[in-house]
């Protein structure tokens, strides 16, 4: 119902932002570790589904550790440039190779479970599936919050920015849809979706971006052009969760948040419009 929904935003949004402005990289850190693992137990129920179980406390692990790998870069990156300025060239010297490592570990762990427990060898290729799925679906994108968030003074701003892309995207293309939405934009995998609501999302994303520039003076063609990127993909993101749930044959991912669903539900669309925003502005930002 619209009222939960609304109920809902209230109350999470203000603390949201309140989060991303005021506190350190590392209490974001935290706290994101925590939402995708609340997302991972939601996607894991998913796999339960149709019958193939994850190895879930080695996956949540190595989650834990890519997000503090991506915390570890933040904060080699504030130490080489004291201005937050990012570099194409920093991607792979700072924190890159703890990345990798965390990828080459639970693979390790992966095949150390799969040899090693007494499951019946018919869920071997489901259960390191779903893990491995996971870990890259869920639990690698989201953790590019943290290296957004710790990029210098304009960090936390840039990451409000794709949240708040996302959110308005997200809304303006619910009320939109609801009112004048006729032509549907994916009737598979989400029939309540319309071409509509869509565009209508995508207008509210750009008008973020116009307001966006003036408050943290980054030129509005880059932003504008951040915010289209990050809506598209945001938009992809939220159809990709559709896709899992039909195959899944469930509604919604979890019922923790009312009107909303699950927490997969709410951050679909973010996770692939945070390492979006975050790569667009490693390339051409600043």
């Amino acid at each position: 119902m619209t009222w939960k929904r609304v109920a809902t935003a209230v109350v999470l949004i203000p603390f949201v932002v309140g989060l991303v402005l005021y506190a350190s990289t590392a209490v974001v850190a935290v706290a994101l570790a925590a939402i995708v693992a609340l997302a991972m137990i939601e996607y894991f129920a998913l796999g339960d589904a149709i019958g193939h179980r994850a190895y879930r406390v080695w996956t949540l692990i190595c989650a834990g550790l890519l997000v503090y790998s991506q915390w570890l870069a933040s904060v080699r990156i504030s130490l080489v440039d004291s201005w937050g300025a990012l570099y194409p060239g920093h991607i792979s010297g700072q924190g890159g190779g703890f990345t990798q490592a965390v990828f080459f570990l639970f693979l390790l762990g992966i095949a150390t479970l799969t040899l090693a427990t007494k499951r019946p060898m018919v869920e071997a290729l489901p259960a390191a599936g779903i893990s491995s799925s996971a870990l890259l679906l869920v639990a690698f994108p989201l953790s590019f919050a943290v290296r957004l968030h710790g990029m210098g003074a304009i960090g936390p701003k840039l990451l409000l920015f794709a949240l708040v892309i996302t959110w308005a995207g997200d809304t303006v293309a619910y009320f939109v849809g609801r009112a004048i939405g006729k032509h549907k934009f994916a009737p598979v995998l989400s029939p309540k979706k319309t071409w509509e609501g869509a565009v209508g999302g995508f207008a509210g994303s750009l008008l973020v971006g116009v307001a966006f520039s003036r408050w943290i003076g980054v030129p509005m063609g880059q932003m504008l052009t951040m915010a289209a990127v990050g809506n598209v993909a945001g938009q992809v993101g939220d159809l990709l969760e559709s896709a899992y749930k039909r195959s899944a044959g469930v509604k919604d991912s979890g019922t923790l948040l009312p009107g909303h669903g699950g927490i997969l539900d709410r951050i679909d669309a973010l996770i692939l419009a945070i390492p979006v925003v975050c790569y667009y502005w490693i390339l051409f930002g600043n």
